[in-house]
């Protein structure tokens, strides 16, 4: 059983780079909260198309030893498609945008709770993936809610939303490596 494991093990940095992004993607939004639309639009569409890569590249590489991998390889094409769409389409509304993160963060929040539940027998801290989709979840749903709130507070509010997340995938690799490094020491995989 644990053999099937091994790989989602190895590939912990994999989670650590999606919690480091979205930790700098937060952090570089509080810290510029009245960029220029088309900014924050190339900002947020690098983050989207790098997070979904990562998680792209992650479920092929559990793609053998998990069900639920195509929950992961969805949140992925979730993340490129929206990042595609706002390098394709710059000059995109606001409202339009906020429409495109809200979504993002509603699909990408259902995929990573799925995930969590199928990691749950295997990471004890599933709480972390549950709770960032949770987050992810909320962000989304209060964004489609409240669209016309103040540009700033927006801004303000996925920042604080990027930097929760990131934490939440921080915990979760080095959560993972400490399981992989635990194995190799009594030798379990090589």
């Amino acid at each position: 059983m644990l053999s099937a494991f091994t790989q989602l093990f190895r590939n912990w940095w994999i989670v650590a780079v999606r919690g480091v992004l979205a930790i700098v993607f937060g952090i570089l939004t509080l810290i510029w909260p009245d960029t220029t639309k088309i900014a924050l639009v190339l900002l947020f569409g690098t983050f989207a198309m790098v997070d979904g890569l990562s998680a792209v590249a992650a479920s092929i590489a559990l793609a053998p030893h998990f069900r639920r991998w195509w929950a992961l390889l969805l949140e992925g094409l979730t993340g490129v498609v929206i990042g595609l769409l706002t390098f394709s389409w710059p000059n995109v509304t606001g409202l339009i945008l906020l429409y495109f993160i809200a979504a993002w963060a509603v699909i990408t929040g259902i995929f990573e709770i799925v995930a969590a539940i199928e990691f749950r027998n295997v990471v004890s801290r599933e709480w972390a993936m549950i709770l960032g989709g949770i987050l992810s979840v909320l962000l989304g749903v209060l964004l489609f809610a409240f669209p016309s709130a103040g540009a700033v507070s927006i801004v303000w509010l996925i920042g604080l939303y990027a930097i929760a997340f990131g934490i939440m995938e921080l915990i979760i690799a080095f959560h993972l490596r400490g399981l992989l490094r635990s194995i190799e020491k009594v030798g379990v995989i090589a």
